[in-house]
């Protein structure tokens, strides 16, 4: 472990949670800047909450209300109660499908990264993986940024590269990007975490 305390680390997650579990490997595998304790979903029986549950780790259902995309403000306040009652430092939204707004945005300033699976500015937005097969480029890839009032147009932490075939389908060109994504996002968030706690901004 670094000579510092790790910082304290809040999960939003949608969805089954490989990102989540490679981010938890991390942390406790190597010398890590950060640590997981909380996991919030809007998904009552999503799969990174079981995750969570296995690695022993404090999760939460929060109920989404009305919106496909987003979250209501007073749902949100509630997301940002739990994760501040948790002593979160920093959040990393790891497939969770809903537009962030203000009230986090502001309860975690320049503190909320996401993974998302394109090299952006190229392909934001939903199924990045069927916009690269569709467009046929030669490569595509994953990017860490920071979460910002746009859709994917935060500031780039990191990327990585990976291929793009003739023969692939969208599944082959997916699978080959959350391979990339499980590399980079435990990397970025740990660097993250060392600079955050080198600048002394994270609270």
């Amino acid at each position: 472990m670094n000579s510092s305390s790790p910082l304290r680390l809040g999960i939003l997650g949608s969805g089954k949670g490989s990102n989540f579990q490679v981010l938890v490997e991390a942390a406790r595998s190597k010398s890590c800047y950060y640590e997981p304790v909380m996991v919030l979903s809007d998904v009552a029986d999503a799969g990174i909450l079981k995750l969570a549950d296995q690695f022993k780790i404090q999760s939460r259902f929060v109920e989404p209300g009305p919106f496909k995309t987003k979250l209501s403000e007073a749902i949100e306040q509630e997301m940002v109660a739990h994760l501040q009652a948790a002593q979160v430092d920093f959040v990393a939204l790891a497939g969770f499908m809903r537009i962030v707004k203000e009230p986090l945005l502001k309860a975690f300033p320049g503190r909320i990264l996401n993974i998302h699976p394109s090299l952006l500015p190229q392909f934001p937005g939903l199924a990045a993986w069927k916009q690269a097969h569709e467009a046929h480029v030669a490569e595509t890839g994953c990017t860490v940024h920071l979460v910002d009032e746009g859709i994917d147009t935060g500031k780039i932490l990191g990327q990585s590269r990976v291929p793009v075939f003739p023969e692939d389908t969208p599944e082959m060109v997916h699978a080959r990007i959350q391979q990339a994504e499980h590399e980079l996002y435990p990397r970025i968030v740990n660097q993250f975490s060392k600079d955050l706690i080198a600048s002394k901004k994270y609270k």
